[in-house]
């Protein structure tokens, strides 16, 4: 037994000594020979080729067009999904480019591959197309590689894996025959020997990693951690993972190298056979400008033992597939050797690779793509050969490419014309934010956007615009008078496909016309009124206009009749309204002028002034037969700060008997208020003077010149003259029968007006300004109907009908009635209540109606048909002394009431009726 152990042992050490390797050497006339086979499938869209130690297979964008690809592989029976980690530890992998083009590279080494003799390898594969709504197509996919020109080792290092593979030692490594006993007592020995020798299959008995450090690890556990060490017929295969933990990283020549070193144990009886395994595949060595890439590769690497190590060979490829040099030539490829390192350019851009778009913090970027192969093949001492193939994935770093915008406006057309870009083909315009908002590319097409995509010679492409200046995307504001400036601002929205990753580009064009048409006015007078046009010029109605130092309010248009409409506006003004300027008086006429001015609303430009003077028919001086006098005094613009209340007679206590911030009107007899007469040839004449009680004396002007006096100093004569020893005829009338004389009949203005309280106690009322007034519903309104101006205690003022509807016409419907023939509305639910007028409070109470109401709104079958009202009167001025009619209507409980401008019949003191309505009156919701 002790020599039997003794023997096994020298055996062993010989053999692990001499750590043997065993390598067929392959002409490099044959490597450069193999002709791949390819086969395609028009129809269904799938290619495949053998390219050596490797199979690809291709999926055109047609067959997977909006679907998702997901891949399996078949051996017989067994079919496992090629996920990412059996990818990895299989020996596949999977890529696909953005024109939706995928493909798969499986070495023909690999776990599923059909092997006969190391020569012969089937390939059986099935693509799955996914459609969105679940379908799914499956095709089949079988391809038969002959492949027999081996290395003894070959290396691949594809994107997602490396792999060894390198022959065997000759099968059996039994050439001693031993008897059955004499095997048994050796491998009885070995096993309680050596605990581990375990074996399996694959007469695999123990692995170590270097990683550089040595670690051993048990088959089993090596193939559970995700490496795969297997045999063939002839070779041990090991493939590995990038990221695997015992792969380790070594810089070469500047060069950084994924290293995986294994030393696999076969066990067989009583002998051990060593077999060394390192893989090495580059993960840089690239240097990028904007025209070239440079990849770097060290000419010596760890794969290569021996210092006498020959290069038989160095070849590129692309894709998988070997090209020779008159395509180098015509692509602008080179492959030279220089000193320690071979070195591969590559134009940046060629045809070969792509280029793609990314988003990176919403800026638009792009990366080059393509996918070189290096092959190389060497030999060792002139013996052993190796066959090394790098599939290197090569991705730029990201590019910024800031889109360029190309204006092209034409201001004559008044369109926008804009041209962004360039994009790559993977870039889809999706939608633009205009001022008003986000509009999709199809939505603003069909609101007459006019939008293009424009395919370049290169794959890329631009985004033409076209928007017209008038449309509402575009902002107009006005610079000056006469210059406008349109501008479009833009938020292009873009998505990458087919990673839908959206990124967006903001823009803003402007263009500044001299184009701005500004309003022009005119106008005319006549006896009463002026009358004013405005044509709108190009910004129609974008104005605001001002009479006198007023804004055209609402009020103000209904007050001036204001009609418009798309191309001009005209108005007219009577000549005694308030925001007309009284230049001048004369005898019989007063010379009065309106301004008008037209501004720009928000920079307050004056777009167009304008001002009208004319000269209006006004009795200023009456002379009565019975020796009275009046006399009107006006308020003139060269007279700022005159109050006219503060004009007196020459006589000081003579005060006006009318006054406002415009006029005061004086009457007196002829006798009176410091009146002087003189007599000439048959003419008697009263003269007076209407001035400021402190203001210094001037001399008189004469007949017929304008009275224009420095600012605070006012003085107008008023002058009567009477014919003496002069014959009149004196006429009267009378009625039928017994009627009276009666005097012909004057006619004078009285003003009545109907207000609105803010609460009962009658102290303060809504001015116009306030209107529409807000009110709960039965909350009480408090009216006012009240004569003006007047002093005539002998007038008295009668409300004769009151009623409410639904809109401002006084003859609208709905209607309801507050106060009847003088007499309160008894079948009104809430009943209008009249409240007497204290005499200790107004100087007149007969000149004043009050009355109460309630706050409704007008319901048709429990809705409300609008939630406001107003209120309209009917009054009658009444003398006092009058005993029938409706000035002495009796009622159950009541007072007369309300209205505005009437004329009375002063001679025979007949009924004058006045109409008189309240402003809008709005219901509460809260």
């Amino acid at each position: 037994m002790t020599w039997l152990l003794g023997i096994w042992i020298s055996w062993l050490l010989m053999l692990v000594g001499s750590a043997q390797k065993q390598f067929d050497v392959v002409p490099a006339s044959q490597m450069l020979n193999v002709v791949p086979s390819q086969n395609f499938n028009q129809r269904s869209g799938l290619k495949t080729e053998c390219l050596g130690s490797f199979f690809k297979l291709t999926v055109d964008k047609s067959l997977a067009f909006g679907s998702r690809l997901e891949f399996d592989a078949i051996n017989g029976s067994q079919i496992e999904a090629l996920t990412p980690r059996f990818a990895d530890k299989c020996g596949f992998s999977v890529a696909s480019d953005p024109w939706g083009n995928t493909n798969v590279y499986a070495s023909l080494l690999n776990c599923f591959a059909g092997n006969e003799d190391d020569a012969v390898f089937d390939i059986d594969m099935r693509v799955r197309v996914l459609g969105v709504k679940g379908e799914q197509d499956v095709f089949e996919v079988e391809k038969t590689c002959n492949y027999d020109k081996w290395a003894p080792r070959e290396i691949l290092c594809n994107r997602n894996y490396m792999e060894v593979s390198v022959n065997r030692l000759p099968g059996d490594i039994t050439a001693m025959q031993r008897p059955p006993k004499l095997a048994r007592m050796f491998d009885d020995q070995w096993t309680d020997t050596v605990s581990e020798a375990i074996t399996s299959k694959y007469n695999i008995w123990r692995i170590m990693f270097y990683t550089p450090q040595q670690k051993a690890m048990l088959l089993v556990d090596a193939l559970n951690s995700g490496y795969v060490i297997t045999t063939t017929k002839s070779r041990l295969v090991l493939r590995s993972g990038y990221d695997m933990p015992e792969t380790y990283v070594e810089n070469v020549n500047g060069v950084p190298m994924k290293i995986i070193r294994v030393t696999t144990y076969f066990k067989k009886q009583w002998s051990v056979t060593m077999l060394d395994t390192v893989a090495a595949c580059p993960t840089g060595g690239l240097v990028y400008t904007d025209e070239m890439i440079t990849w770097n590769f060290p000419r010596l690497n760890p794969l290569m033992d021996s210092t006498e190590t020959k290069i038989l060979g160095v070849f590129m490829g692309i894709d998988g597939k070997q090209i020779d040099s008159a395509y180098m030539a015509a692509r602008g490829y080179s492959l030279t050797i220089e000193d320690a390192q071979i070195v591969m350019k590559l134009p940046m851009g060629g045809p070969d690779g792509y280029y793609k778009s990314h988003a990176v913090n919403n800026q638009y970027h792009i990366r080059y793509n393509i996918e070189p192969m290096l092959e190389l093949l060497w030999s060792e001492g002139g013996t052993d050969t190796t066959r090394y193939k790098v599939l290197f994935p090569i991705k730029t770093p990201l590019m910024p490419r800031l889109p360029q915008l190309v204006d092209n406006t034409d201001s004559q057309l008044k369109v926008f014309d804009v041209l962004l870009g360039s994009f790559l083909y993977d870039v889809e315009f999706v939608n633009i934010t205009f001022s008003t908002g986000v509009l999709t590319v199809a939505e603003a097409t069909a609101r007459g956007v006019i939008i293009q995509e424009h395919r370049l010679q290169n794959g890329s492409k631009t985004i033409r615009l076209q928007v017209p200046f008038s449309d509402l995307f575009v902002i107009k504001s006005q610079v000056d008078l006469i210059m406008t400036v349109y501008t479009l601002p833009l938020i292009f929205g873009f998505m990458i496909l087919p990673e839908n990753t959206p990124f967006s580009y903001s823009a803003s064009v402007k263009v500044t016309l001299h184009d701005v048409v500004l309003p022009t006015i005119s106008g005319k007078c006549d006896k009463e009124k002026f009358y004013v046009q405005i044509l709108f010029g190009s910004g129609g109605k974008g104005f605001t206009v001002l009479l006198g130092k007023h804004d055209l309010t609402p009020e103000r248009k209904a007050e001036y009749e204001v009609k418009e409409n798309g191309t001009h506006m005209s108005l007219a003004v009577p000549f005694l309204a308030s925001d007309v300027a009284f230049e001048l008086m004369y005898p019989s006429s007063l010379k009065a002028r309106l301004d008008v001015l037209v501004q720009e609303p928000v920079n307050k430009w004056n777009l167009g002034d304008f001002s009208l003077s004319c000269n209006f028919p006004m009795t200023m001086t009456e002379c009565f037969n019975n020796g009275s006098m009046s006399a009107l005094a006006v308020k003139v613009e060269s007279v700022t700060q005159l109050s006219p209340r503060q004009l007196t007679l020459r006589d000081p206590s003579c005060k006006p008997k009318f006054s406002n911030d415009r006029f005061a009107y004086f009457t007196f007899n002829a006798n009176s208020c410091g009146t002087s007469r003189t007599f000439y040839d048959g003419v008697m004449m009263y003269r007076n003077e209407i001035t400021l009680s402190d203001a210094p004396v001037y001399q008189q002007p004469k007949k017929g010149v304008p009275i224009t006096l420095p600012d605070a100093e006012y003085r107008v004569t008023v002058s009567c003259f009477y014919t003496l020893n002069d014959t009149q005829t004196i006429a009267f009338f009378t009625k039928p029968r017994e009627s009276e004389p009666f005097p012909e009949t004057g006619f004078g203005v009285l003003d009545v007006i109907l207000r609105l309280a803010l609460d009962g106690s009658y102290n303060e009322f809504y001015l116009e300004e306030n209107y529409p007034v807000v009110q709960y519903l039965r909350s009480p309104l408090f009216f006012e109907v009240a004569l003006l101006q007047s002093t005539d205690p002998q007038i008295e003022l009668v409300l004769e009908n009151c009623w409410a509807t639904l809109r401002d016409e006084r003859n609208s419907t709905p209607r309801w009635d507050l106060i009847v023939d003088g007499c309160v509305n008894l079948a009104d639910r809430y009943e209008t209540v009249l409240h007497p007028v204290a005499s200790d409070r107004v100087q007149f109470p007969t000149h004043v109606k009050r009355f109460e109401m309630q706050m409704f709104a007008f319901v048709q079958q429990n809705v409300i048909l609008k939630d406001q009202i107003y209120v309209h009167c009917d009054a009658v001025l009444c003398d006092i002394n009058q005993i029938d009619g409706i000035c002495k209507r009796l009622c159950p409980s009541s007072v007369p009431l309300k209205t505005s401008k009437v004329r009375r019949d002063i001679a025979s003191d007949r009924l004058q009726r006045m109409q008189l309505s309240s402003g809008k009156i709005m219901l509460s919701s809260s």
